[in-house]
């Protein structure tokens, strides 16, 4: 065998560096990583944020006042813009900080030996002397020279341009730095360089060269990483903001034309003109956007639910499918030994825990042990190891002492594998193999009656949802190693039979997902009775028949979309069957969520609507093709991701009720008193005073609102909803609407009740702003949810709320009480009685939104 390599495992190649030794090369050299686009300064936020056109409209609101004398209302303007400006300041701050948060989590893995342990470790904190594991769909962390490989390719592509995968081989001697950031094409075929991709077999090797002193540092390419990317719902709120500020600023000049014929003075015209843009223009949307999709982000990271595509954040809610593994998914990915068979005897760790191995089984147990890696990756061999360490510890069946000569690999073409050993006491070679049972008794060269036994065995097995292995053992004689497993005369050993139990919190996960209207379905590479044994322990039916693979490759894609409907069971499928799949439910029109680990599955998980990647166990391929990567690889995150994109898209929804709602009673206050020849209602300092109570209330209280109760016994909204829906537009209409026709009458009473004298306007105005303020609060509080009814009291309080009223509540009382204050705004103190009547106004308007809220009190259409 050509490709052979000799892998002795010695203790000075399996150390590595000691964490003490790396974090000084850390220091020194600096980070594996590439110069990446910066995240904004602040000064570049403080200046976007002050070229906004709210704020334009606020200095010019300024200039106005300077113009006509008074002064100390611009510079209370001045200090109202500082004061927003800091709000958005802040909003936009805390969304970067969670991107690049983000950011930090996305990047690379890598699997390196520190102090003699593997461990996985952030690929910029490699240094040069790290000692590297690679395995397939692996991309390179860094510059490598190889100790060890074992049927190793690399794809150059990245590099070279060639497709063709080139086959890397062990170093012949010591590691002396090698060629640092030499390319591909004058490199020798035991380096291999950052940023390629591990196509077949396992290795290890040193790093020797790091960060832009790379291969691909000095190329100038640089690491995939999260990228920024517009949503559909944010293109929508685009759009809907360049039409409402069109027509604002239409109606804008309209009104300060109107202004300036009726009273020829073209100064206030101007300033009621500005005044009505500011309130029609919804300046907060695109923040609240922005903030709402990368704060649910930065949410799912902290539930181990890492989003390297924002708009998987938007999509989640949508999702009618989840296709997923059954491996460290479904399972715990924590294989165990469960029986171990002999045609003479059976073992069952459950049953026996403390009871000891019979003798005719050590045989067995030992060649599978020694037929696993010492220092075992693959959760089998560990399983293995552990329970060989326990059952044969006092026995002489366990060789520390023997020396690994070569291994024969596992390939397609045999699904088993070899290891040849050298005893200290004996001339001859002895193998030990393990593989799938069918490759075994192929390699044994056993008879059908034989052959036949066994398979009944196993299929016996895997029906109580065990992995089966057959174990075989064989002698040859000092020499020449021949170049293929299949010309050692191996001897049946035993079966060993593994489990991978179902994660605890696997069935009521399920059960969650079939109460939120969202199908569940399987897709394995594993037997079909232990994919119906995993499927039965997780809580889906077994009733619908199982498709396999062959029966799969052999359905029309008519006759395959029928059986979609009722089957949610599909075994022994390829990664290319997995991708005909997702293509074949997308075209019913579902929303798939997909998970997938291997290099292979990359490309159905590019096609899913949402890709979902394994992060512990995962490719780095997968990872990179994927829009969610699952950091702890269990099912009940991915429900609780497809909860928090409920939470996400409802939330937005609420938020923008509150600001159609809140948004109408300004606009029609600006407005209206120009019409009917009344003194201007609403300043530029009130809408500036309105946007301290909407913009924390867009971006922080209703964000932090959690899922209504019954979100998840709903079933998903549809793919193509519009946020800006008709559902959302009439609830805010209605509200908005109630509260400016409520403002009027306050305003029309106050007017009417009080004594015609100089302060008649400001007492009115008074009143009017004070129902508006609290009502604002009110609305706020009435649309934190639709399920229930304000007065019935929240399960969860909203902390945020609470600061939010308070600190409103005290900014109006200073200014109502402090008369410099209050003659910036035009007010004027109200009798008592009247204040009481405004508490009372405000209690009304309460009372108006919960109505509108009763009226459509069926849940806006599919939008938890």
């Amino acid at each position: 065998m050509d490709t052979v390599v000799q892998v002795r495992e010695t203790p000075a190649v399996a150390a590595g560096l000691s964490d003490a030794e790396a974090r000084l090369r850390l220091a020194k050299n600096g980070p594996n990583e590439l110069p990446v686009s910066k995240p904004r300064s602040v000064l570049r936020l403080v200046r976007e944020v002050g070229s906004e056109p709210m704020f334009l409209l606020l200095l010019a609101c300024g200039a106005i006042y300077m113009l006509l004398g008074e002064r100390q209302e611009a510079l209370m303007l001045l200090c109202f813009v500082f004061v927003v400006m800091g709000i958005s300041f802040v909003q936009q701050r805390r969304s970067e900080r969670s991107l690049e948060a983000l950011r930090d989590l996305s990047s690379p893995r890598a699997l390196a030996l520190r102090g003699g342990a593997p461990m996985h470790i952030a690929a910029r904190d490699l240094v040069v002397g790290d000692m590297v594991l690679l395995a397939e769909g692996d991309r390179v962390p860094a510059d490598m020279q190889l100790l060890k490989a074992s049927n190793f390719a690399v794809d150059e592509s990245l590099l070279t341009g060639e497709s063709e995968p080139v086959v890397k081989e062990a170093a012949a001697g010591p590691v002396d730095g090698g060629q640092r950031g030499t390319p591909p094409e004058s490199a020798d075929k035991c380096q291999v360089f950052s940023g390629t991709l591990v196509t077949r077999g396992t290795a290890h090797g040193t790093v020797v060269a790091t960060g832009e002193r790379s291969a691909l540092g000095r190329i100038g390419q640089s690491l995939a990483g999260i990228v920024v990317e517009t949503t559909p719902i944010q293109q929508e709120t685009r759009r809907v903001v360049k039409v409402v500020a069109l027509v604002g600023l239409t109606l804008a000049a309209a009104l300060a034309i109107a202004y300036w014929i009726a009273l020829d003075d073209w100064l206030p015209g101007v300033l009621a003109g500005l005044t009505l843009a500011m309130a029609i223009l919804p300046e907060e949307l695109p923040v609240v956007l922005t903030l709402f999709l990368g704060l649910g982000a930065w949410r799912l990271a902290r539930e181990k639910v890492l989003a390297r595509s924002i708009p998987a954040v938007e999509l989640l809610g949508a999702t009618t499918v989840l296709c997923v593994d059954k491996t460290g998914t479904l399972t715990a990915n924590r294989m165990t030994v469960r029986r171990i068979w002999t045609p003479q005897a059976t073992f069952d760790t459950a049953a026996a825990r403390t009871g000891p191995l019979q003798e005719e089984l050590h045989g067995v147990l030992e060649y599978a042990v020694l037929a696993s890696h010492r220092r075992a990756f693959d959760p089998m061999e560990t399983a293995i190891g552990e329970v060989g360490k326990r059952l044969l510890a006092d026995t002489e069946h366990l060789h520390s002492n023997w020396t690994l000569l070569d291994e024969y690999a596992l390939s397609p073409e045999m699904l088993a594998m070899s290891r040849v050993w050298q005893s200290p006491d004996q001339a001859e070679r002895l193998i030990a193999a393990k593989g799938a049972p069918e490759a075994i008794v192929d390699l044994c060269h056993l008879d059908t009656e034989q052959g036949s036994a066994i398979i009944e065995q196993v299929h016996a097995m895997a029906g109580d949802g065990l992995r089966v292995l057959g174990v075989a053992c064989a002698t040859f004689p000092s020499g020449e190693l021949p170049d293929q497993q299949h010309d050692f005369s191996f001897e049946f050993l035993g079966l060993i039979a593994l489990e991978d139990p179902v994660r605890p919190d696997v069935p009521g996960a399920i059960a969650e997902c079939h109460a939120a209207g969202i199908r569940v379905v399987m897709m394995t590479g594993d037997h079909p009775a232990t994919a119906v044994s995993i499927t039965r322990q997780a809580g889906l039916s077994t009733d619908a028949p199982v498709i396999t693979g062959t029966e799969l490759a052999g359905l029309s894609d008519e006759a395959l979309t029928e059986r979609l409907g009722e089957t949610h069971i599909f075994c022994r499928v390829q990664p290319d069957q997995k991708l005909r799949l997702v293509r074949a439910f997308q075209a019913r029109g579902d929303v798939v969520a997909m998970t997938g680990d291997g290099v292979n599955d990359a490309p159905a998980l590019k096609a899913a609507d949402i890709g979902v990647a394994m992060g512990a166990r995962g490719t780095e391929v997968a990872r990179e093709a994927a829009a969610l990567v699952l950091l702890n690889d269990d099912f009940s995150s991915l429900v609780t991701a497809v909860r928090y994109g409920r939470r996400v898209f409802a939330n937005l929804r609420k938020a923008i009720v509150f600001v159609v709602a809140v948004h109408m009673p300004i606009v029609g206050l600006s407005f209206v008193p120009v019409l009917f020849g009344w003194p201007m209602l609403l300043m530029p300092v009130h809408i500036l005073f309105l946007q301290l109570i909407i913009d924390p209330a867009c971006s922080v209280v209703f964000e932090a609102e959690p899922l209504e109760p019954d979100a998840m016994k709903a079933p998903p909204r549809r793919a193509d909803q519009k946020l800006f829906d008709k559902a959302v537009m009439l609830r805010g209409l209605w509200q908005g609407v109630g509260l400016l026709l409520l403002l009027l009458a306050v305003y029309a009473g106050a007017w009417y009740w009080l004594p015609a004298d100089a302060q008649r306007d400001d007492i009115a105005r008074t009143l009017t702003f004070v129902v508006l303020v609290l009502s604002n609060l009110g609305l706020i509080h009435t649309n934190r949810a639709w399920g229930r009814t304000a007065l019935s009291g929240s399960p969860e309080a909203n902390k945020q709320l609470g600061w939010i009223a308070a600190g409103t509540v005290v900014v109006l009382g200073v200014v109502l009480s402090v008369p410099v204050i209050s003659r910036l705004f035009y007010f004027a103190a109200p009798p008592p009685a009247m204040l009481l009547a405004a508490l009372g106004a405000a209690l009304l308007s309460m009372v108006w939104f919960e109505g509108v809220k009763r009226v459509q009190s069926q849940p806006l259409p599919r939008s938890a």
